[in-house]
């Protein structure tokens, strides 16, 4: 293999890591262009991290009443993020050693999340986030199932705990007393989950370097 198609190789597999990081800086941008207003005070100034949720930064008008010149950028960064774990689950489908079916299932589950997840900031908010939540439950069973396959287990714990926040999200969601805490357990489950997502990558990397070493190539047999 030569080093240029190496280096491409390398730069698939970062991907999804390249995509977290423009997505960050992006919701950053956007807190910091957020009017103001959260529910339980409205004409407050600003983007609160306690009070806020990412949807705010979605709408048309911040809940102060002000025009939202946030959403833009709260918009560009929900489809990179998007876009972003579309690719990851396509590209992490390819490298594990399950039936093709299986393979097929864990790629559409992925890419069907996302794609549904694009239209959080509707008027269909809660649909969106069960639909899309159910397919991704399936991808993300197939990606802990890839790694418990590779032997992976401080990486397949992590998405376990993950798997919790994430259920803690939905308990706090649809309890009316709790959701008050809603807010900044979201941004602890976000930050949590697309941590995991780039040490996968890493992890991938990893294997890439130690096939290279061994003169196992192509990538793929890394996973089979």
């Amino acid at each position: 293999m030569t080093t240029k198609t190496s280096q491409t190789k390398h730069f698939t597999i970062l991907l999804p890591t390249f995509g977290v990081l423009v997505f960050s800086i992006l919701y950053i941008v956007s807190t910091l262009l957020y009017p103001g207003g959260y529910q339980e005070n409205k004409q407050s100034k600003g983007f609160s991290w306690l009070h806020n949720y990412w949807c705010n930064l979605l709408d048309e008008n911040a809940i102060n009443g002000a025009v939202n010149s946030a959403r833009p950028y709260a918009m560009t960064a929900m489809f990179i993020l998007c876009a972003t774990l579309a690719v990851f689950w396509f590209l992490f489908a390819r490298r594990i050693n399950f039936s093709k079916s299986i393979r097929r299932l864990i790629t559409f589950s992925g890419i069907a999340s996302m794609t549904i997840t694009m239209f959080l900031f509707t008027s269909f908010h809660d649909a969106v986030i069960n639909v899309a939540g159910g397919f991704g439950l399936i991808a993300l069973a197939g990606t802990y199932a890839g790694l418990y396959k590779k032997r992976s287990y401080p990486l397949f714990v992590m998405g376990l705990f993950n798997l919790l926040l994430i259920i803690v999200n939905n308990i706090l969601y649809y309890s009316a007393g709790l959701l008050k805490y809603l807010p900044v357990v979201q941004k602890i489950t976000f930050l949590f989950f697309l941590t995991w997502i780039c040490l996968i990558d890493i992890f991938v990397l990893k294997k890439l370097h130690i096939a290279k070493k061994a003169e196992q190539m192509p990538v793929e047999i890394l996973y089979k």
